[in-house]
């Protein structure tokens, strides 16, 4: 059963912030779902950049040292939280991130456990937004049955 299909928009005065996504979960779910993905990862930067943006003295350094600093990432990292508290956090650098939790097991970074009825919450992490506009969609979903 879909709990939450939700998109957004962020760009770089973004960075730095958290969102907080309520859902209610219900009584009997065996497994809850999420999927985060946001676009694009990287910030592509054209050679004319270095001629906009960095003094012609220190441009052939900048140059000569661009794959120390490059590419430019956006990270959206994402956290979860149950009717009585923490759940875990998955801080990936993945644009694409499919997230499980049951009883039984769960993805790293979350904790498997009891899937108590009542408010849960999913909250991103908006570190860097390095792009003009960073598209994310974050589904949360639950299934009948525990497996991968």
């Amino acid at each position: 059963m879909k709990l939450l299909d939700l998109q957004g928009y962020a760009s770089p005065k973004d960075s730095k912030t958290h969102i907080r996504i309520p859902f209610e979960l219900e009584e009997g779910c065996v497994k809850l779902n999420l999927r985060l993905q946001y676009t694009p990862k990287t910030l592509r930067l054209l050679k004319e950049s270095y001629d906009l943006y960095i003094l012609p003295e220190h441009r052939e350094y900048a140059i000569a040292n661009a794959d120390r600093h490059l590419p430019l990432k956006n990270l959206i990292t994402l956290s979860l939280d149950d009717a009585r508290g923490y759940r875990g956090a998955c801080h990936r650098q993945d644009e694409v991130q499919d997230l499980y939790v049951s009883d039984r097991e769960a993805s790293p970074g979350l904790m498997a456990g009891e899937l108590v009825p009542g408010p849960w919450s999913v909250t991103l992490s908006l570190h860097c937004i390095v792009t003009d506009t960073c598209t994310y969609r974050l589904e949360v979903w639950t299934t009948e049955e525990d497996s991968i």
